[in-house]
């Protein structure tokens, strides 16, 4: 009796257990089926297609030192290089930092920067801002880099504080002079400063 119930148990799951599997696969089908290839993909087209012809770089990060020994830094949220092929590379979010042989550290930030390294020139717009571990914060609209110099320039309006005041002028350069290590401000084209006595001397 005992045997006659097993083995009709036995004969119920074979049929049974395959016809579940076979369900269970099926729902699988159908719910992959359902999911749309395109909405998985963290880009939209046409993003993607951007990436592809720009070559855009997410969170790079270059180093290089200049003549003088003083190191550089290109950090950026992206860079991109329009024609695919070298030439001038379009970032966003731009930090520059640089570490200077004399111990200064200069920092300079642009929404937008264009960096033409065969021609040793890189360009910082939008809300450029400038600091250095010896007090200076300088703003502008427009930086010009020759990096291999360590040569910077402002070439419009810029304003700053300093260690000496708050200052004003049409246009600013910091450069580093042959065989020195120390750069040097230059600040021309209507100079305005207001200077700031320093209160820790009596």
């Amino acid at each position: 009796m005992h045997a006659d119930r097993y083995s009709r148990m036995v004969a119920w799951l074979k049929v049974t257990l395959p016809l579940v599997a076979l369900g269970m696969l099926s729902t699988l089908f159908l719910i992959s089926r359902a999911v749309d290839p395109p909405s998985t993909i963290p880009f939209a087209d046409s993003e993607v297609q951007e990436r592809l012809t720009n070559q855009q770089v997410t969170g790079p990060y270059y180093t290089s030192m200049s003549a003088n020994g003083d190191q550089i830094a290109v950090i950026a949220e992206t860079m991109t290089g329009p024609t695919g092929v070298g030439g001038t590379n379009k970032g966003k979010n731009v930090d520059i930092e640089m570490k200077m042989a004399s111990g200064t550290n200069i920092t300079a930030y642009g929404n937008d920067a264009l960096l033409d390294i065969a021609n040793d020139l890189s360009r910082l717009t939008g809300d450029v801002r400038i600091t250095t571990s010896t007090g200076y914060v300088l703003l502008s609209d427009e930086l010009l880099m020759r990096m291999s110099a360590m040569d910077v320039t402002s070439p419009g309006a810029v304003s700053a504080t300093t260690p000496l005041g708050d200052l004003q002028a049409g246009a600013m350069r910091f450069f580093v002079p042959e065989g020195k290590e120390d750069g040097q401000w230059v600040f021309t084209n209507g100079v305005k400063l207001v200077h700031t006595p320093d209160k820790t001397k009596e």
